[in-house]
């Protein structure tokens, strides 16, 4: 899986409009049931960060704390040097997108936007002018006098957008604001979202449960899982050094491959598979006390993404894998050969569909192999993928 090309593009913090945005040791629960747990995340300034993770992983949780509109048990959020851990919404000065676009249906476009300056009671004319510039940003110039029912749903997501970023907000929540579009157009709508943000400089804190939406758009993400955030890095980091075996499985394809160490070797972690192939991959939570659990002899997992995984001769100094091809899936780049390895544990390869090197091999066998670097080992103790 190749990072999108915006994933790598600096940050917009150099405007310098936005502010930054602390939550220190949040904590909210619902009777029993623990949504955010001591969660802590420093934003800086004019920084995209996404909330990422599962339903239930307590991500619009925590991003409706940070709005306002729920109150944490434990913890405080600072916007700026400003506390406003128990400050209303309409305080703390933020803009807000909501999935269902929550526009008013029966006001024209024009009005939706002007809401949050008429309640910041500004002049007509300041008013007219925000508008105006607001609507030429989403690309709506013309649709002022339209209701919202007489527009697409990309279009009413433009004007959701136009309404939270009117005011110049510091900073920009949004609570999966595409999460009701099409493919095609929440792709078109994401480069849309990034490019305004650049343009504004606002902070903007992002929820969704795509991982690809995550990677494509963000400066960093943040991985959520059962109420407590897993990492927090930039997409490249996240993506190739999981810091868990979660992260490693939520973010992206991965194979999963189990057996016992060997050896340690500084960094790096050799495993013997049942079958009896030696592999290679680099040590997880090098920093962790859970580190300690991948010692000699204890059985691991090794992660390996299915495009790391390339055809080799067998005189390459890799780690090698034969694998018994039992499928192809074709998705028009993209050609995924799947199979097993000898002692049956599933695998994955992807390619280029029109690589000359993606046969299957002699009788159905292809024999595979991957830079050490390319691979991340974790102690085997937690769930199954």
């Amino acid at each position: 899986m190749d990072l999108p090309l915006a994933a790598a593009v600096p940050a917009a913090a150099s405007v310098g409009r936005g502010a930054s945005l602390r939550a220190q040791g949040i904590e909210k629960s619902y009777g029993s049931v623990g949504a955010v747990r001591q969660v802590s995340l420093d934003v800086g300034a004019g920084e995209f960060v996404s909330l990422l993770g599962p339903s239930g992983s307590g991500k619009t949780t925590l991003l409706m704390m940070i709005a306002g509109f729920e109150v944490p048990d434990a913890g405080s959020i600072h916007i700026g040097e400003r506390e406003v851990t128990r400050a209303e919404p309409n305080e703390r000065n933020v803009g807000m997108v909501f999935q269902r676009y929550a526009l008013f249906p029966h006001l024209s476009v024009a009005d939706n936007i002007a809401f949050p300056l008429r309640m910041r009671k500004l002049d007509k004319a300041q008013i007219a002018r925000k508008v105006g510039l607001a609507l030429e940003r989403v690309r709506l110039v013309g649709y002022d006098a339209r209701k919202p029912d007489q527009l697409s749903g990309g279009q009413q997501q433009r004007v959701a957008l136009a309404r939270a970023t009117v005011f110049d907000p510091p900073v920009i929540l949004m609570d999966e604001p595409l999460g009701a579009l099409d493919k095609k157009l929440r792709e078109q709508m994401q480069i849309e979202i990034k490019h305004l943000q650049r343009e504004l400089g606002s902070t903007v804190i992002y929820v969704t449960h795509d991982q690809q939406e995550a990677l494509t758009m963000s400066d960093r993400v943040a991985v959520m899982n059962q109420g407590r955030i897993e990492q927090v890095s930039s997409p490249r980091e996240l993506y190739d050094h999981p810091a868990s075996a979660f992260v490693a499985d939520f973010v992206g394809d991965t194979n999963w491959l189990r057996g016992m160490v060997q050896a340690i070797e500084g960094a790096e972690v050799l495993m013997s598979l049942p079958g009896g192939e030696t592999v290679r991959g680099l040590l997880a939570l090098q920093e962790s006390a859970r580190a300690a659990e991948i010692r000699v002899g204890a059985p691991a997992r090794l992660c390996i993404r299915p495009e790391r995984l390339k055809p080799i001769a067998t005189s390459q100094p890799l780690s090698q894998l034969v694998i018994r091809i039992t499928d192809e899936i074709y998705a028009g780049a993209d050609l995924t050969l799947v199979g097993s390895s000898i002692d049956g544990q599933p695998l994955r390869l992807r390619t280029g569909a029109g690589d000359a090197d993606a046969g299957h091999g002699t009788e159905g066998v292809l024999r595979v192999g991957w830079r050490t670097q390319d691979a991340v080992v974790f102690p085997d103790r937690d769930p199954a993928p």
